[in-house]
């Protein structure tokens, strides 16, 4: 090696840690390798003309650890992370941020499986409670529960709209003994009687009807459409 392409990879342990694996023709990292950063992370994979490119493993100095797709230095496509208060996401990735599907396990046991968007929560997806196994189930948008949902618990379910993680508007309770309670959470500014409201500013259900089970109309099937 001449004392210029040496100087060159004394350069590169200086800006870019130190470095074990293949190169290519102009003494890029290229290929398989491992290197360990000056930060003390540590990554061991797959490079392609200088950056992370391909899969590979990332072990961040805090604990937290990657293992997944890359490109262009940028977690992409599948992986899972695991974060340093236990929690982890597995699912895709675009350009180092949560996108598309993926299921996230929270440090108390709680698990979000569904769609994302620029690391949040958005989309269809849904949401079980480890120490009460209920769940909600519907629409979310920005981190929060929006628009159709549903909250299911073990004996009973609440089917309505969401505004920001609480239940608001028309909506209404189905109960597994055969019958409905039909009715409408208030927000607390509304103009209701006093009793209605409740003392914490969060909407207040206010039930109208009890009823039978609604019957499910089963959607028309495909051939039974064209013959139509």
């Amino acid at each position: 090696m001449s004392d210029e392409s040496s100087e060159e990879f004394e350069d590169d342990r200086n800006k870019l840690g130190e470095y074990d694996g293949g190169r290519n023709e102009i003494g890029e990292r290229h290929g398989f390798g491992k290197a360990l950063l000056p930060n003390g992370d540590i990554y061991q994979g797959t490079y392609e003309n200088g950056k992370r490119h391909g899969s590979g493993t990332y072990r961040f100095r805090n604990g937290a650890r990657y293992i997944g797709d890359y490109v262009q230095n940028k977690k992409h496509g599948q992986g899972t992370f695991y974060y340093p208060d236990g929690s982890k996401y597995e699912g895709t990735w675009v350009e180092d941020q949560r996108e598309g599907h993926g299921v996230y396990t929270y440090p108390n046991g709680d698990t979000y499986n569904g769609e994302w968007l620029q690391h949040m929560r958005h989309g269809q997806g849904t949401y079980l409670y480890k120490d009460t196994r209920a769940k909600y189930r519907g629409t979310w948008e920005n981190g929060n529960m929006n628009a159709f949902g549903e909250y299911i618990y073990a004996k009973h379910r609440y089917e309505g709209n969401f505004v920001k993680n609480c239940p608001q508007g028309l909506g209404k309770y189905v109960f597994d003994i055969g019958c409905e309670q039909h009715g409408e959470y208030l927000k607390p500014d509304q103009d209701q009687p006093e009793e209605t409201m409740p003392s914490d500013g969060v909407p207040k259900w206010s039930p109208e009807c009890i009823t039978s089970l609604t019957p499910v109309v089963p959607l028309p099937k495909e051939n039974e459409e064209g013959q139509q």
